[in-house]
């Protein structure tokens, strides 16, 4: 019998864990703090607070940022630029619940054909 984990998940495999501090994800981007703090004052991302109070960023909020970059590297205006995001993270959510229920229904009718 393999031995049990010791930690249920392991943190860096989740894209959801704040594992970067606010210096190393604009470095990672090559941004700026600024930059990372205006994309939470336009509420693209808002990034989990370490117990001294700094903020942390996950994979996730690092991609979702970069995204952001891009955008205002073509020269989309930061306010324009996360909402053009928020968009778009919403609609491939969107279509991810539409493809499943379709594979819902699909299984539904074949069950029903039974």
């Amino acid at each position: 019998m393999p031995p049990a984990r010791t930690r249920p998940v392991d943190n860096l495999d989740d894209d959801d864990y704040p594992a970067y501090t606010m210096g190393r994800a604009a470095e990672m981007l090559g941004v700026t703090p600024a930059f990372l703090r205006a994309l939470g004052e336009h509420r693209l991302i808002t990034p989990l607070r370490s117990d001294g109070g700094h903020r942390r960023y996950s994979r996730y909020q690092l991609r979702i940022a970069a995204r952001a970059r891009e955008l205002v590297d073509q020269g989309t205006p930061i306010e324009a630029a996360c909402r053009i995001v928020i968009l778009e993270d919403q609609l491939e959510e969107a279509q991810r619940i539409n493809d499943e229920l379709r594979a819902q229904g699909g299984r539904s009718q074949s069950n029903m054909s039974v």
